[in-house]
């Protein structure tokens, strides 16, 4: 192989080098995907579904311009430090394969080597930078990102689900996309990859994106399709698999408050369970501790049975240090309550006489502004809760959520607060 058949080789035909590299699954589309993201000069946005090796050819043409380009400063940023590691782990794999050493001795003459190798850095020795500037450089959006300059930026799934759930963090996730202008270098160019989660997300400052749904890429069958349907809330569906937002007429609750630290949660006054018995429905555990004029909220989701998850239930009670774990006995006659004492548990069952719709709107959703989620709880508990609406098909999370409340709103301690419970 000479140097020019290698050169376009890898230019023309990207995907055929990740299919040599072990990537398999890449088809003729993601061809012009990994071309546009190495070799495009204009800022771009594509957003693809779930699953639909979106990243992988990210890291492909990262590495691409890493070999083809290499006097090129790349600056590569996602949600959190951990989450960049992982595609710089991948890109450095790519780098040192045996197939991409063939292609690097036949166009430079010379093995590839890495000069700079670190979780959040690489650079190779066909790069020489006398600032000392690495080819690569990774980075979450909480981290300081001034005093460099850069030829390429690469955003991917910098909005992701905390973005549907609070506006704080799509503002803050806005000022760090807005900052990034001020670190190209003349002539540099912004790509953006990822899915969107809501309207008013930071994909609303990038350039028009090239949408790719789970309908139109026929990497997915239809029967994987109903599956994700089968085990998302609509909104997670629509967002990573149609790209799209569900309108919001019939929702009622607003965001979500989710950033109090899980210290918050410690001794909370009142858990409960709304347990699932089999079919489609969640488990769903809830602590809440009120302090301040706050409710403060743990809560964790499973798409299980409770009888799947109690020793779970029982680890996140005394995770939270907790006391008696309350549930009610009007579709199980009690079953609950007599397995968690088996296993220990103090537990407080009740007869529930209130209509769920009513209960979870005039305690949860009365009580909204006050609401804030500690961390470590469940995305999809939260996800649950922002779609609820009177004709949801899921409300195991809103329910749990509303009867903790409804404890908490009398002033006597939690265990002799029964009243509205039928108990």
């Amino acid at each position: 192989m000479t140097r020019e058949q290698a050169i376009n080789f890898l230019k023309k035909h990207p995907v055929k080098f990740g299919q040599m590299l072990g990537f398999t699954k890449l088809t003729d589309l993601h061809n012009g995907w990994i071309q546009d993201m190495a070799y495009g000069t204009e800022d771009d946005t594509l957003q693809g579904h779930r699953n639909s090796y979106k990243t992988t050819c990210l890291s492909i043409a990262i590495a691409l311009i890493m070999i083809l380009l290499p006097k090129l400063r790349i600056l590569f940023i996602r949600k959190t430090d951990d989450d960049v590691k992982e595609i710089i782990r991948q890109v450095k794999n790519i780098l040192l394969n045996p197939i991409t050493q063939v292609f690097v001795i036949a166009i430079y003459g010379v093995s590839l080597k890495l000069t700079v190798d670190n979780a959040m850095e690489l650079s190779t020795n066909l790069a020489i930078d006398i600032k000392g500037t690495s080819q690569l450089v990774g980075s979450g959006i909480g981290s300081s990102l001034t005093g460099q300059h850069y030829d390429r930026i690469f955003t991917d799934d910098i909005v992701n689900v905390k973005d549907r759930q609070s506006k704080a963090e799509r503002e803050k996730t806005k000022l760090v996309y807005q900052e990034l202008i001020n670190l190209l270098n003349r002539g540099g160019r912004i790509s953006n990859t990822g899915t969107p989660w809501h309207k008013e997300d930071c994909f609303t400052l990038m350039p028009p994106a090239r949408k790719y749904d789970c309908y139109s890429t026929g990497i997915m069958t239809k029967e994987e399709i109903q599956k994700k349907k089968d085990e998302l809330s609509p909104s997670l569906f629509a967002a990573n698999y149609e790209l799209k937002h569900i309108a919001a007429e019939d929702v009622i609750f607003d965001d979500a408050v989710t950033d109090a630290p899980f210290e918050k949660i410690l001794n909370p006054q009142v858990t409960h369970i709304d347990a699932a018995y089999g079919g489609e429905d969640f488990t769903a555990f809830t602590a809440t501790k009120k302090s301040e004029g706050k409710y403060y909220i743990y809560g964790k989701l499973w798409h299980e049975a409770v009888d799947n998850v109690m020793n779970q239930i029982i680890l996140e009670r005394h995770k939270v240090l907790g006391g008696k774990i309350w549930c009610e006995k009007n579709g199980d006659k009690g079953y609950l309550a007599k397995a968690l004492r088996e296993k220990g548990e103090r537990v407080v069952d009740y007869h529930e006489d209130t209509n769920k719709y009513i209960k979870i709107v005039t305690h949860l959703k009365g009580d909204w502004k006050n609401v804030v989620f500690v961390e470590g709880t469940d995305p999809d508990y939260i996800e649950q809760i922002l779609d609820y609406n009177e004709n949801a098909e899921h409300d195991d999370a809103p329910d749990s959520a509303s009867c903790t409340i409804r404890l908490l709103h009398s002033q006597k301690n939690a265990e002799d607060r029964v009243s509205g419970f039928g108990y």
